[in-house]
């Protein structure tokens, strides 16, 4: 029998349905995601901030930004540089959520002016890591999107 995680989706803590993502993990590591009730008695784990961090990590932004991070250390500067179109508020608010995760690490030098820099942590070049696996998928099946795309908006 596979392990099971449950992520409780926010329409679940808001009330709106009784429903749980479930990702069940199989012997050959590929993850299944199903939509499923949770119940406690069936030897499913429940991990109620599962959905928050997943929410937090899997925005546009966040995203951009630990791909631009990867091995390097870059300045805040650098970092607005690297990620296209993303706003000082937006850069700001992203890497906040990503350092109190523990997914960056921020080091302010003292200076005049101060000179901050980011870096990812461990947990974070982890996730890099499925993140380039995202990135690889969408490279490799980005023609086939495309002419979806276009065939259903035609």
């Amino acid at each position: 029998m596979p392990s099971r995680l449950v992520w409780k989706c926010a329409a679940v803590e808001q009330g709106i349905g009784a429903r749980s993502l479930v990702i069940a993990k199989t012997s050959s590591t590929k993850c299944r995601w199903r939509s499923g009730p949770s119940t406690s008695n069936t030897g499913v784990t429940t991990h109620p901030t599962a959905a928050s961090i997943f929410s937090d990590v899997a925005n546009k932004w966040a995203l951009l930004i630990i791909e631009a991070l990867g091995e390097r250390t870059l300045r805040f500067s650098e970092l607005r540089n690297e990620v296209e179109g993303v706003s000082h508020k937006m850069l700001t608010q992203n890497l906040r959520m990503l350092e109190r995760n523990g997914l960056v690490d921020r080091k302010v030098h003292p200076t005049v002016p101060p000179r901050v820099e980011y870096t990812l942590t461990e947990p974070g070049q982890g996730l890099r890591t499925a993140v380039d696996v995202i990135c690889g998928w969408t490279h490799q099946h980005l023609g086939h999107i495309e002419s979806a795309r276009g065939r259903f908006d035609a």
